[in-house]
């Protein structure tokens, strides 16, 4: 039986996590940590890459599994910082270090909330997930992970991700995707008007994509937003460019896929159109899931969240909901009041409660 995990060990956990660096693709220390403390409290543990998981031992395939996600890498520390970020710092009712806010309070809350319920027999299974590589979209992180769990027979129905929202429900995000487009002309002396102006080319595609209009919207999300954000052409005055290049910031919802957005605006562009990638999905969940009923019981509000995370890598339904302000994320002096843990926990264990009364 897993040792209970009480406010003041998690609260010792997350200044470990703090003074512990674990940037993104460099989370071998903190993976460690979450891995030792685990195993110290009985839980069976494992490793992938930098993740760490756990299930529950008696770990049934008949019932729907409910995954706890969040994760233990941070970003660079501003240099705007007045406090030293990997030395947690207790001042005024508040814990300041890198990543107390993003996304470790929610991370160790979770962490209890699993260990505390560990051999719990409950209508649902319970699978821990603590990802590597969020802040990056990396494939090592909760991409990874959850080939790992399908190779060990593990189906996820659903998950609780932790992401600071102030313990309130996120239901959806948008989706995102950057495009490189290139326009191609020729090039020709400019008094001589020769050539083909790839630059008269590219704003044409530009027009299209600033006025286009798709037959679908999203009930939640509504309109996809294309945004032409850098442009680039042109050697010098005199010579017509030969070559146009933009970039451009889609944020797309769940009407369409991103393949679809792709393929519908590409055929009717003269510029070719390359997307970085098409893997960060928008992601809804439904207000009569019982995910979203458990929380809406226990008074959280929902919401749409203007940010992305893991979740629009899951292809299950997920709720963000965790402890935290997104507002102080990748800010100088990060930092979660105390409180915030303890009610955090408190509202976790109080949504896994209610979560019974809906599966």
């Amino acid at each position: 039986m897993a040792q209970r995990v009480t406010y003041n060990d998690a609260m010792h956990l997350l200044e470990r996590l703090i003074a512990t660096p674990s940037h993104s693709r460099q989370e071998q220390a903190t993976a460690d940590v979450l891995y030792d403390f685990l195993t110290q409290r009985g839980v069976e543990a494992r490793r992938h890459l930098n993740n760490v998981w756990a299930i529950q031992p008696h770990h049934n395939p008949q019932l729907p599994t409910l995954m706890l996600n969040s994760h233990h890498d941070t970003v660079r520390p501003s240099q705007s910082y007045t406090v030293e970020p990997y030395e947690p710092l207790h001042r005024d009712g508040k814990l300041y270090g890198l990543g107390s806010n993003d996304a470790g309070a929610s991370l160790v809350a979770l962490v209890a909330l699993f260990c505390n319920n560990y051999t719990a027999e409950l209508p649902f299974n319970i699978v821990l997930a603590l990802s590597a590589e969020e802040e990056v979209s990396g494939v090592n992180g909760v991409r990874a992970l959850l080939k790992e769990l399908k190779e060990q027979d593990i189906k996820c129905d659903m998950a609780i991700v932790g992401e600071p929202t102030q313990m309130q429900a996120a239901i959806a995000e948008r989706g995102l995707m950057v495009w490189e487009c290139e326009a191609e002309g020729r090039s020709g002396h400019a008094a001589r008007n020769e050539g083909e102006n790839a630059l008269y080319k590219a704003l044409e595609d530009i027009e299209l994509l600033r006025n286009f209009r798709f037959d679908r919207s999203s009930e939640l999300l509504g309109e996809i937003k294309l945004t032409v954000t850098q442009i680039e052409a042109g050697v010098q005055h005199n010579i017509i460019p030969d070559r146009c290049r933009f970039v451009v910031d889609v944020r797309t919802t769940d009407a369409y896929t991103n393949e679809e957005v792709v393929e519908l605006l590409a055929e009717k562009m003269q510029s070719t159109v390359s997307p970085r990638s098409t893997h960060i999905r928008a992601a809804v969940i439904s207000m009569e899931h019982p995910l979203t009923r458990a929380a809406i019981a226990v008074g959280c509000d929902t919401f749409i969240s203007p940010t992305t995370s893991d979740r629009t890598l899951m292809d299950f339904p997920a709720l963000k909901i965790g402890i935290g302000d997104s507002a102080r994320s990748h800010t100088a002096d990060e930092f979660i009041y105390e409180a915030e843990l303890a009610e955090g926990m408190e509202r976790y264990e109080a949504i896994l409660e209610q979560l019974k009364r809906f599966i």
